[in-house]
C-alpha cells in the first residue's frame, strides 16, 4: 500500500452521513431533505454550501467534534494515511453556541484517539469563511494567531470565492503570519486563473487551496512552480462540483508537467463521496501517477506540512522505510 498524506480536508465536510444522521437523532432535526438513500444531497456549488452547513450545524458540543475527529483520522489511517491536516471553522462551533476554545479541545481529544489507536499525526489549520465577510475572517485569525495551541499550526480561508478579492483579506493573514502559522488559501477551484495570481500577489501563500484553474495561464503556472508554491489538489470533488466534466480532463497531469509540486486531497469526502484513497486510486487511473509518483506526492504533502521539523523528519522517515 502506498502511504499517504493529506492537507486539505474540511473537518465538518468530512462528516459521514451515518454519523449526520446519529447527531440529528440526537438533536431531533429532520435531516430527510439533507441525506437520501445515505448520501448528501445537492445540486451545485451553492446548495452544496447549504448541504455543508446543515450538517455542520449538528455538532454541538466539544464531544460531538472529538468524535468527528476520531472518525475522520480513524479512517484515514486505515486508507494508508500517516499524516493529515484538517481545516477547522470557529465560524461554525460559534453558530452551533460553541466557543472556538471548546470546539479546538473537542477536536484535539478526537486526534488524541486516532493518534493513540493508528498511529496518525494530525494538525488543524483554522480557517475564516470569506463570504462571512472581512471583520470574520480577521476575527478567525485573531483566534488562531493567539489561542497557543500546538496543533493550530497554519491559518487559511475557505468558502466562496466569488464573494470578495484577496486583497480585502491580507490583513488576517498577516496577523497570522506574524504569529508564526502555516498560510494557505483557497483559489482556483470557482475563482479562475486570476484568483490564484491575486492570492499570490496579496496573500503570499506558500500553499493553494485547489488552484487548478491555473492551468490556463502557462505564466502562471511558471511562476506557482518557479515559487515552489504547493498545490492542495482534490480532484474527485471538482469533477463532481463539474470543474471539469470527467477525469479525463482534469489538469491535474499538466499542473505536474509544468513542475508544479502537487498533493492529493478529498476536500469534503462524504459530500463526493470520495476517500483520501479514493484520490489516490484517480490517480493513478485516469491521470497517469504510477506508485513512484503517488510516493512522491506523499512526500511533497509531508515536506509541505505545517509541523515542526522533529515531527517532519520522522514522518518522513516513516516513508523511506516503506
Amino acid at each position: 500500500m502506498v502511504l499517504k498524506a493529506e492537507l486539505h480536508c474540511h473537518i465538518e465536510g468530512a462528516a459521514s452521513p451515518a454519523l449526520v444522521e446519529a447527531q440529528a437523532q440526537r438533536y431531533g432535526v429532520d435531516v430527510s431533505s439533507l441525506i437520501r438513500d445515505r448520501s448528501y444531497y445537492w445540486q451545485d456549488f451553492t446548495t452544496f454550501l447549504l448541504a455543508y452547513d446543515r450538517a455542520a450545524s449538528l455538532f454541538r458540543t466539544p464531544e460531538d467534534y472529538a468524535l468527528l475527529a476520531e472518525t475522520h483520522l480513524t479512517g484515514l489511517a486505515q486508507g494508508g494515511a500517516i499524516y493529515a491536516e484538517f481545516f477547522t471553522s470557529p465560524d461554525h462551533a460559534m453558530r452551533a453556541g460553541l466557543s472556538p476554545e471548546a470546539y479546538t479541545e473537542g477536536l484535539t481529544e478526537g486526534i488524541r484517539r486516532a493518534r493513540s489507536s493508528t498511529g496518525i499525526e494530525a494538525r488543524m489549520i483554522v480557517t475564516g469563511v470569506r463570504h462571512y465577510g472581512v471583520e470574520a475572517v480577521e476575527q478567525a485569525a485573531r483566534f488562531a494567531a493567539g489561542c497557543g495551541h500546538p496543533l493550530v499550526t497554519g491559518f487559511g480561508m475557505a468558502g466562496d470565492e466569488r464573494v470578495g478579492r484577496p486583497r480585502d483579506f491580507a490583513r488576517a493573514f498577516q496577523i497570522a503570519r506574524e504569529a508564526g502559522l502555516g498560510i494557505t488559501v483557497h483559489a482556483g477551484e470557482f475563482g479562475g486563473a486570476d484568483s490564484v495570481e491575486d492570492a499570490l500577489n496579496h496573500i503570499n501563500p506558500s500553499r493553494i487551496g485547489h488552484g487548478v484553474q491555473a492551468a490556463t495561464k502557462p505564466d502562471l503556472l511558471r511562476r506557482i512552480a518557479e515559487e515552489k508554491v504547493v498545490l492542495e489538489v482534490c480532484p474527485v470533488s471538482n469533477v463532481a462540483l463539474k470543474l471539469f466534466p470527467n477525469f479525463a480532463s482534469h489538469p491535474l497531469p499538466q499542473l505536474r508537467a509544468a513542475g508544479c509540486l502537487v498533493t492529493l486531497n478529498s476536500d469534503d469526502p462524504p459530500h463526493f463521496r470520495t476517500s483520501l484513497a479514493r484520490e489516490y486510486e484517480v490517480a493513478a487511473q485516469y491521470l497517469g501517477f504510477d506508485d513512484a509518483a503517488l510516493d512522491a506526492v506523499t512526500r511533497t504533502a509531508v515536506e509541505a506540512a505545517f509541523v515542526d521539523e522533529e515531527t517532519r523528519t520522522a514522518l518522513l522517515a516513516r516513508l523511506a522505510k516503506a
